[in-house]
């Protein structure tokens, strides 16, 4: 009798199985008694009718929520079944029988009680399907990178200097000197991609940034690429066909679970099969303005005037040329208007907000150390970073994902924290 998983039992439909799992729930008809037994891989429904084993019928009618038991059973078709197959249960055995309720009641409730409780929550309902999704998504950024011979690298946590700007940084003690949880890994990328000529990571970033919307959280993994011999053009096309490769890729190998989720895939699909909208800063502005929003030249787009935009164009938008003053000190200026950055910002539709900040990188030393003494930064912690401008230095652009408001894009769900494990935000530290 083979042990298997729930997503391989359409594969012995007719056979003898053993499958491990959990109680997810249970019914009764009275005669006939329903058990949902969950592995990870799937949910699948395990029947038995009381005169078919009374005693096993007996045993199996006492079990709670969440008790872990392996279960042995008959594989048989069922079209009405999500899987297409359900378990004629013959025998079972206890694993672990929990001594009060499962505290996660597969109805309503609230979302301060469901963070209280994320251990668990992460069991139940949608959190399954977003969370093998996740995982999709991430396999997808790393494939791709992979299949345009980038090579994967890494980025220290601790730093001594800012990336985004001193006001959200996570300071503590390094040993009696002063060090900063990493905003980005992107000036190491850059060091690393003078080296190997284009690579990526994904890692962990640190924002304190006091925020309490949808899409902020204080910790997340943040997926960066650095290319050397990249214009700004040539960036804004890779991270193009990066977006779609994701987007298509999560459509094509998580239908299931994007079915769960009722998302709509044929939206999304569409939003990404045409080429992404492009749209100069400026016009940006004037065309919120248009669409009846109180916004001027050198204000910050926040999620309003994103999902204007994102409603408007239907699909994900390049925002260009911003003014130097919205941008870091790294980012290199447009040679036919100094006053504007080659940057660009990606904004997915449906409210979605940004997803992808980046940008050609100065590429000479006097540039560099003038927009560092521009921002207020002392040039001395920079001094490694200003040496990659003097030796070999070339044209390069680079860019970062919020790989998690990509998922929440893809999920459809509300708030980013659905789409992490553990989130942690302004106010929660637990679990």
């Amino acid at each position: 009798m083979p042990t298997i998983t729930v997503s391989e039992a359409h594969q012995h439909i007719g056979q003898q199985v053993t499958l491990q799992g959990w109680l997810y729930n249970k019914r009764s008809s009275g005669k006939i008694l329903f058990l949902q037994v969950r592995d990870g891989s799937g949910v699948i429904q395990a029947v038995l009718g009381a005169t078919d084993n009374p005693d096993l019928f007996a045993k199996a009618s006492q079990l709670s929520r969440e008790t872990s038991f392996i279960v042995h059973g008959l594989v048989k078709e069922d079209q009405r079944a999500s899987i297409g197959c359900e378990l004629l249960l013959t025998d079972l055995e206890i694993l672990h029988q929990p001594t009060e309720d499962f505290p996660i009641e597969l109805k309503e409730q609230t979302p301060g009680f469901l963070m209280d409780h994320r251990h668990l929550w992460i069991r139940t309902g949608r959190q399954v399907p977003v969370l093998r999704i996740r995982d999709a998504a991430f396999h997808a950024f790393r494939e791709f990178f992979h299949q345009r011979g980038f090579v994967a690298t890494e980025a220290p946590i601790l730093t001594g200097t800012s990336v985004e700007g001193t006001t959200t940084l996570f300071e503590l003690d390094y040993f009696g000197e002063p060090a900063y949880l990493g905003q980005s890994g992107q000036l190491y990328l850059e060091a690393t991609a003078m080296a190997l000529g284009r690579v990526y990571w994904i890692g962990p970033a640190f924002r304190a940034e006091k925020s309490k919307t949808r899409k902020h959280v204080t910790e997340f993994w943040i997926a960066e690429a650095e290319m050397a011999f990249y214009d700004h053009k040539a960036s804004l096309d890779l991270q193009e066909d990066l977006v779609r490769y994701i987007v298509t890729t999560v459509i094509e190998e998580k239908a299931a679970e994007l079915k769960e989720l009722d998302r709509d895939v044929e939206l999304l699909r569409s939003e990404v099969t045409e080429p992404f909208a492009r749209i100069d800063y400026g016009d940006a502005v004037t065309l919120l303005q248009e669409l009846g929003h109180d916004v001027a030249f050198g204000d910050d787009f926040g999620a309003p005037q994103e999902a204007s935009l994102g409603d408007h164009f239907g699909k994900p938008i390049f925002i260009e040329r911003f003014p130097i003053e919205m941008k870091p000190f790294y980012m290199k200026r447009d040679p036919s208007d100094r006053s504007r950055a080659l940057a660009a910002d990606l904004i997915a539709p449906e409210g979605y907000g940004e997803i992808i900040g980046g940008s050609q990188r100065v590429d000479t030393e006097e540039e560099l150390v003038s927009q560092l003494r521009e921002a207020g930064l002392a040039v001395e912690p920079y001094q490694w970073y200003i040496d990659l401008r003097k030796f070999g230095s070339v044209p390069h652009s680079g860019f970062g994902m919020g790989l998690a408001r990509v998922i929440a894009w893809i999920t459809g769900v509300s708030h980013i924290r659905e789409v992490i494990p553990f989130p942690r935000q302004i106010n929660r530290l637990y679990p």
